[in-house]
């Protein structure tokens, strides 16, 4: 009888995964120093983007049950 797989907890409060698999995630660089970025970067900084394909399998392995 093999180990249950555990969640990385701290990958979980983080990520997202959708229905079809792709993984969901907020974007970095937007904690501080925000004076000198533009508005328009700090507004795009804003949305959620999806992670690479290369990254998802790494990601798959931390959250086995996503």
């Amino acid at each position: 009888m093999s180990a249950k797989a555990k969640t990385h907890r701290a990958s979980a409060k983080r990520l997202r995964i959708t229905r079809t698999g792709k993984v969901v995630a907020h974007k970095a660089f937007k904690s501080h120093l925000l004076s000198h970025k533009s508005r328009k970067r700090k507004r795009n900084l804003r949305k959620q983007m999806t992670l690479a394909p290369a990254a998802v399998r790494n990601i798959n392995k931390i959250l086995p049950h996503g």
